[in-house]
């Protein structure tokens, strides 16, 4: 909530700065984001009226206008704005002056006349088109008041005010409003509000000789109250209410929209204005809607609803969404003359859902969703049509109309000093928890050391002991409790076996080179099911709030991707990034999804730049699978990783893919991202790999023995063979392990050739196998007579020539 610093001050007394004010509070419990001056950058931007106004001669849109700005003599002001005029107060930045965007304005020509100066526009200012009112959006700002020529507009504009922004939490709705935002900088700082409660004059007719309003279940709207306010004139509301909204971060509309929007920022009281006349019948009827009945909002939009939706009714048509929107066929114009004012509270779980159904998410529903002072919902109604009929000149109906209420009574809650004591360790005496408690407003009995709080309705967040402790930390000070250490026998934390594997595995892929990305768990429904392992049913979000959004994603790659073609497109294109996260897997027999943790990465563009001895590098399938080999080597399982192709998943490449099984489990696949999916995608050629850690972590492991070096020589041979193109590097492994006797250390592909020499449809692959006894040398006949079973294995089991 953005906080007029100059509007609290008229609230409670400040005695500190804005920033120190900001500083302290969010220590007491809100945390302020951040304190903004508007009028910061700017200079030299004073108020001018406009004396007179002459056609351009060298232009069909441009006027010359001569300015009095205070100074001796008017200044000549080139102006391109339609809607200017002779006699309007206007803003005018003087030469040399600093605008919005940190722009000079300097004495110019403009196609041959002299210009000194500039007329301005809200939002040459500084202002967001989502404040300027409407009526300006096009042009130059008019003041609707006199003023003389040379005030600082920017004091004029409310643009010297300090903007605070409010964070407010879900349970601190109370500071949703001024007068909250009062309480609690009064509490703080010991200061008491002081607000300027003043009667309404009811001068009208009777509210029952009006209207009539009824609501259907007390539950949707447990208080519904109403007035009228009659023979008002719409207008454009004085300077004071518009600089109150715009720094509030509010568009101004007109006088009688303003002051409901006033309203709801002073007391937190979200209300509705309707046009009397509009109303079909004089009977408001508050109930649920029936399905298939529409309502076309302010904003324009017509909705089908649904009986889920609290409608405010003329008796017949639905005419509001309450606490939502307005209906536009009763909205306020420039026609309006009577005015019927809501101020209500409404079942909060159903304002959220209409809300969120339709799309509509407004500062009403969302104070509306988090719960309204009960106690002030008749002073807030007071208020506004005392202020539509003082800028409205209009005439206050007599009485208030009320189809429900609830009767504001404090809730009371007994706590002991020393439970405060024992919560917050500390040794704070009565005095000092009792001058908390009256800082903040409650009413409070003390005896022996026994505490009855009264808590006021404007503080609806606090009923148990544990809210008055947590009032009495913040007010107290955080800082100011000591810190003390548990008493009872301490346990030594520790990470579990599983925790440490992860944040080891996170440390094995930094050190391999990949960087941690941080991906959404929700992705389009489209993407959930691609790269994913194991087969599962989509899971998708009851309110999503994209499409893009909408469903629990079943792998980590698609989510890498997204971040490889966002960097990408940003001309960053070489790029090894890893997540360590959870996806969510369903059967159909399944409510809620079971979450796994996986690993997955995703790699693209060149591992070694070029310099002047090396060529440059890119990533290639190999690149990849030595990563997760040495992955999967510090997990030192038992059983063997096998790597079979992978030619039928339509997002992989079909000739440089694989599935990743543990035995016969598949816990993983890697390989190159398919051409169509990498265009469709706007990828470049990017290498992924995934894995299921569970599995990994669920399988059985060795533990790492040192082995001492070897005391006796090894021996090497080398052997080349002739086979069919797809005959797989596994294959041959196998055959030789299956058969080289239990002396071979190891066997390492050392070259592959296809091409001239070498029938079509035939490849080379050369090996080297290291023999040796740990007991005593080898002898050649010994290795020899492996070998020659290596030899004969390969060609009768895989049909391979020996070269």
């Amino acid at each position: 909530m953005d906080v007029s610093y100059e509007w609290l001050k008229e609230l409670v007394d400040v005695p500190v700065s804005p920033e120190e004010l900001a500083d302290k509070v969010s220590r007491t419990g809100i945390e302020v984001d951040s304190v903004t001056h508007p009028d910061a950058g700017l200079k030299k931007i004073v108020v001018g009226k406009v004396l007179s106004l002459a056609d351009h001669p060298d232009s069909d849109h441009l006027h010359v206008a001569q300015v009095d700005v205070g100074e001796e003599a008017p200044l000549q002001i080139v102006c391109g704005a339609p809607n200017i005029a002779a006699g309007q107060t206007v803003i005018v930045a003087l030469p040399n002056s600093w605008v919005g965007g940190h722009t000079k304005i300097k004495k110019s020509k403009m196609r041959g006349v002299e210009s000194n100066g500039m007329i301005c526009a809200l939002q040459e200012l500084g202002f967001s088109d989502s404040v300027s009112p409407k009526a300006y959006s096009a042009g130059i700002y008019v003041f609707n008041e006199a003023i003389a020529p040379g005030t600082d507009a920017l004091e004029a504009l409310g643009m010297t005010d300090a903007i605070l922004d409010f964070e407010i939490t879900p349970n601190r709705a109370d500071a949703l409003g001024m007068r909250g935002v009062a309480w609690e900088v009064g509490a703080t700082y010991d200061e008491k509000p002081h607000f300027k409660d003043i009667p309404v004059e009811e001068t009208g007719k009777p509210i029952t000789d009006l209207l009539t309003a009824t609501v259907t279940d007390e539950n949707d709207a447990p208080a519904y109250q109403m007035r009228v306010v009659s023979d008002v004139t719409i207008e454009e509301s004085p300077l004071w209410l518009q600089r109150r909204l715009w720094n509030a971060g509010v568009r101004p509309v007109n006088n009688i929209v303003d002051v409901t929007n006033l309203i709801m920022l002073e007391y937190g009281q979200p209300l509705h204005a309707f046009d009397y006349d509009k109303l079909a019948s004089h009977q408001i009827l508050v109930r649920r809607a029936t399905n298939g009945e529409h309502l076309t909002t302010l904003d324009g939009n017509d909705h089908e609803l649904i009986d889920d939706d609290i409608v405010i009714t003329d008796g017949t048509r639905p005419v509001a969404l309450a606490g939502v929107m307005g209906g536009l066929d009763t909205e306020i114009t420039a026609s309006t003359k009577t005015v019927v004012i809501e101020a209500a509270k409404f079942a909060p779980v159903n304002i959220r859902r209409t809300a969120l159904r339709y799309n509509l998410r407004s500062e009403a529903s969302s104070r509306f969703e988090k719960g309204v002072d009960v106690g002030s919902i008749n002073l807030a109604l007071d208020e506004a049509a005392r202020q539509m009929a003082t800028l409205g000149h209009g005439a206050v109906a007599t009485g208030t109309l009320s189809a429900s209420a609830i009767k504001p009574e404090p809730v009371i809650v007994n706590i002991s000093l020393a439970r405060i004591n024992h919560v917050l360790g500390a040794e704070l005496t009565a005095e000092t928890v009792t001058t908390i408690f009256k800082r903040l407003g409650f009413g409070v009995t003390e005896a022996d050391g026994l505490f009855t709080v009264s808590i006021p309705t404007r503080r609806w967040d606090i009923s148990i002991e544990a809210d008055l402790i947590e009032e009495i930390a913040r007010i107290y000070g955080y800082d100011e409790l000591p810190s003390t250490l548990p008493t009872t026998t301490m346990t030594i934390g520790q990470f579990t076996p599983s925790q440490t594997r992860r944040r080891r595995t996170r440390k094995l892929l930094e050190g391999l080179g990949l960087t941690q990305a941080i991906t959404y768990s929700l992705v389009a429904e489209a993407d959930a099911p691609a790269f994913a392992l194991e087969a599962s049913e989509p899971t998708q979000v009851a309110w999503p709030m994209t499409n893009d959004h909408s469903t629990l994603r079943q792998n980590l790659v698609t989510g890498l991707l997204n971040a490889i073609a966002y960097n990408v497109a940003r001309s960053q294109n070489d790029l090894a990034l890893y997540e360590q996260g959870r996806v969510f897997l369903r059967s159909k027999d399944q409510t809620r999804p079971v979450e796994k943790e996986y690993v997955a990465g995703a790699i693209t563009g060149l591992t070694r730049q070029k310099s002047w001895h090396e060529a440059a590098q890119a990533v290639d399938f190999y690149n990849v699978k030595g990563i997760v080999e040495t992955l999967l080597g510090d997990y030192r399982l038992n059983e063997p990783v096998r790597y079979v192709a992978l030619t039928d998943d339509p997002t992989l490449h079909p000739g440089q893919s694989a599935s990743i099984l543990l035995g016969d489990k598949r816990i993983g696949l890697i390989g190159r991202i398919h051409p169509g999916y990498a265009k469709a995608h706007s990828l470049p050629d990017t290498f992924v790999f995934e894995l299921d850690l569970d599995a990994l972590l669920a399988a059985d492991r060795s533990d790492m023995t040192a082995a001492p070096a070897p005391k006796y020589p090894s021996v090497t041979r080398d052997i080349a063979i002739q086979v069919g193109i797809e005959v797989e590097h596994a294959a041959i492994e196998a055959v030789i392990w299956q058969n080289a006797g239990k002396y071979l250390q190891d066997s390492h592909l050392f070259d592959v050739y296809h091409g001239k020499n070498l029938p079509f449809g035939q490849k080379s692959m050369a090996y080297t196998l290291t023999y040796r006894r740990d007991d005593q040398t080898l002898t050649e006949d010994e290795v020899n007579a492996a070998f020659a079973k290596v030899q004969a294995a390969l060609e009768t089991e895989l049909h391979a020539v020996i070269r």
